[in-house]
């Protein structure tokens, strides 16, 4: 898949050996350094939009999660505090000491885990459209009329931490999945586009794609711990919340004011997949926080 800078050059690929995973992950551009952290079930290729609106600005480094994307597919380690310390030490690999931190989705809970334990070296944090587990996530995959009717009934939570199940009946049916899956989150369902899918399909179907994916919903109840103690010293570096219109919305404002001293936010009238819906809207929004500026 072809994955572009602002003048048209190809990012450069790379892997890197830390913390014991393998990490594939993407370079492009110059000056201080931007981590962006995908979700799931996406990849690194979720930011291919974004990437040229911020490289003529800044360094971005995309890797792939732990068990996603071409990354090593390992049997264990999705807990995000550990997941957050496979980028720590990345960034360190890379000559990285301080840089400014984007994550979305469970991108978002590795950001947070990774800014909590080394506050020293995140400048700034994007969060994004995230909720973290033992501030709010376990109620959103409960059945519930107010959670059915708002189109955000996070079920997978449940269904994904089912040992063996979700792996036996996705196997075989991962393009008709995932279709469904990221396009629901959606507001603008053709936002995905084929390439995507077809990549997305490519990363989940491989040998124990699934498999992964569901590990890192396994460790949730871990998670919720994790979150629980390091929000027992809040953040202090700048914290910009990104939420969308038409699915998490506010919530992740008011979750990170509970976890971070100096927040702002926003909520972009879109869905979920912001980097695929709204590409240019949302790096405007990452490059005026960086600079300082109100959103």
């Amino acid at each position: 898949m072809r994955i572009i800078d602002h003048n048209d050059d190809l990012v450069r690929h790379g892997r890197a050996y830390v913390n014991g995973v393998r990490l594939h992950y993407m370079t492009a551009g110059e000056g201080d350094p931007v981590l962006l952290l995908h979700g799931v079930p996406k990849t690194s290729y979720h930011w291919r939009h974004v990437i040229p609106l911020l490289t003529p600005h800044y360094r971005v480094v995309v890797p792939d999660m732990r068990g996603l994307g071409d990354s090593q597919h390992t049997p264990d380690g999705y807990d995000m505090r550990n997941v957050g310390e496979d980028f720590a030490q990345l960034m360190s690999e890379l000559g990285h000491h301080a840089f400014r931190l984007v994550g979305e989705d469970w991108g978002a809970a590795a950001a947070y885990q990774l800014a909590a334990a080394h506050p020293d070296r995140v400048q700034q944090l994007v969060y994004q459209e995230m909720i973290l587990p033992g501030y709010g996530l376990e109620d959103y995959s409960f059945l519930t009329a107010e959670n059915v009717r708002s189109f955000v009934w996070l079920w997978h939570i449940n269904f994904y931490s089912v040992p063996e199940f979700p792996e036996m009946l996705i196997g075989g049916k991962e393009r008709e999945y995932f279709s469904y899956f990221i396009k629901h989150e959606t507001h603008d369902p053709t936002a995905i586009t084929p390439d995507a899918i077809d990549e997305y399909v490519r990363c989940y179907s491989s040998p124990g794609g699934v498999r992964c994916m569901c590990e890192i919903y396994r460790a949730t109840l871990t998670d919720a711990d994790q979150n629980r103690e390091a929000a027992k010293t809040k953040l202090t570096m700048p914290v910009l919340a990104v939420g969308s219109e038409h699915f998490i919305g506010a919530d992740n404002e008011r979750q990170m004011r509970e976890v971070a001293d100096d927040v702002r936010g926003v909520i972009l009238p879109w869905g979920h997949q912001l980097a695929e819906e709204s590409p240019k809207e949302l790096a405007g929004h990452y490059l005026r926080f960086f600079a300082g500026e109100a959103s």
